[in-house]
């Protein structure tokens, strides 16, 4: 019963449309994760957590009171935006149970087809339950596979099923996907010594570590006029723009050319016209150190398109967006190795890995709570060859159960 509500939550959050907009305009930056927000709220509320809230900025709290008495408060966090990379707009989730192995064509876009050679982890799942999207939009597990986990933990201890734990805390939140997601967060209203995200991928996986982030907003001004007679006076921002990211590198420094703890910059967001371009940049290292060489590289490349196309202006504006949560889990020792213990005690493989990513809980712990990341069920990401697993996700109740019941023996500080 428990895993089939499991199931038909996240079915019914997916079809919720929370793909984050622009940031800098109205937080969050879509309705549409209100509308998330509200209906967890009163779910919380059914449930009997009498204190669930959803905040002026449509931020979630809750907390659910056990009996353990003089433990670490310990919080479980993930956002309930999707990633405007790929609409989420009218999901239209497809459920494949008993999976027996092989491709998984989707229905909506017969181009669109989930291969065993690109998501060789399908192989470990036969007889498993799947979802995926129907391949014209994203399925949304990131992160409502997360969302669907934390509320399902909430509901089996309050309906007894759990083990005695202490105080637990929820935080859902708006915009991590645009680097948004904690600007609003109030850490003394949450009141957690600890932390965790829900918001990794498969199972069995343990992040400690992840990218450190900057956007660059790349503002390419030009000189508009009828092209009739635009010769010698027209200044064409589109090309000025294109001539610039053409010379950012292609071997090195790129997405596609890096992996495991290589960094990089990536051009994904380009609109304008003649006037005026704008060219998004995220930059990635896992030293944060070394986001300024990448911010300089731009500024560089910015003065040679400038001295290429007279009369071109390029500012490069850099805007913070996450660091690595590696330099802030030494304020709570114990963050990890609880959740190590926990894989240990349910006979499970613990595979710590770096995140090629963010989450909420790199700005978490750099505010001061420290916030390890565990894995979901959700599979490749931002795309409409984007796919969960039920019996992943299920995993992950039984994981988080299992954290707190160890939490709740230990003292309130690692020092006393």
């Amino acid at each position: 019963m428990s895993r089939e509500r499991l199931l038909q939550r996240f079915l019914k959050y997916t079809q919720i449309d929370t793909t984050a907009g622009h940031p800098g305009g109205d937080y969050p930056s879509s309705p549409g994760q209100r509308v998330l927000g509200k209906v967890l709220t009163d779910e919380l509320l059914k449930m009997g957590v009498i204190d669930a809230e959803q905040d002026e900025f449509g931020l979630v709290y809750a907390t659910v009171q056990g009996t353990v008495m003089g433990c670490p408060v310990v919080a479980l966090n993930s956002h309930v935006d999707t990633s405007p990379e790929t609409t989420g707009a009218n999901v239209k989730p497809q459920v494949i149970e008993d999976y027996a192995g092989g491709d998984i064509p989707l229905p909506g876009d017969p181009s669109k087809v989930i291969t065993v050679r690109e998501n060789p982890e399908l192989n470990d799942l036969h007889g498993c339950t799947l979802i995926t999207s129907d391949g014209t939009t994203l399925l949304g597990g990131d992160d409502k596979a997360g969302i669907a986990v934390i509320m399902e933990v909430a509901e089996r201890i309050l309906e007894g099923k759990g083990p005695e734990i202490g105080t637990l805390k929820f935080l859902f939140t708006c915009d991590e996907e645009i680097g948004h997601g904690v600007d609003h967060v109030d850490l003394k209203k949450l009141g957690a010594d600890v932390c965790y995200t829900l918001d990794g991928p498969g199972a069995n996986e343990l992040n400690e570590e992840t990218f450190s982030a900057d956007l660059a907003t790349v503002t390419v001004k030009g000189v508009n006029i009828h092209p009739s007679i635009a010769k010698g006076r027209m200044v064409n921002s589109v090309r000025a723009a294109a001539a610039l990211v053409a010379k950012l590198p292609t071997d090195r420094l790129s997405p596609e050319t890096t992996d495991q703890r290589e960094g990089f910059i990536h051009p994904y967001i380009v609109e304008g016209g003649v006037a005026e371009t704008v060219v998004q940049c995220i930059l990635r290292s896992f030293e944060t150190t070394e986001l300024e060489a990448q911010a300089q590289l731009i500024r560089d490349l910015a003065k040679q398109v400038e001295s290429e196309f007279p009369g071109c202006e390029i500012d490069v504006a850099i805007t913070p967006q996450y660091r690595n949560l590696r330099d802030g889990l030494e304020k709570e020792p114990r963050a990890v190795p609880i959740a190590e213990r926990a894989h240990r005690a349910l006979e499970r493989p613990c595979n710590k890995r770096v995140i090629r990513g963010g989450t909420d809980g790199s700005q978490l712990t750099a505010m001061g709570l420290p916030t390890p990341n565990l894995s979901t069920g959700q599979h490749n990401p931002h795309s409409p060859l984007e796919w969960a697993c039920l019996d992943e996700m299920e995993q992950a109740v039984e994981l988080v159960l299992k954290m707190l019941e160890l939490w709740a023996s230990e003292p309130k500080t690692a020092a006393s």
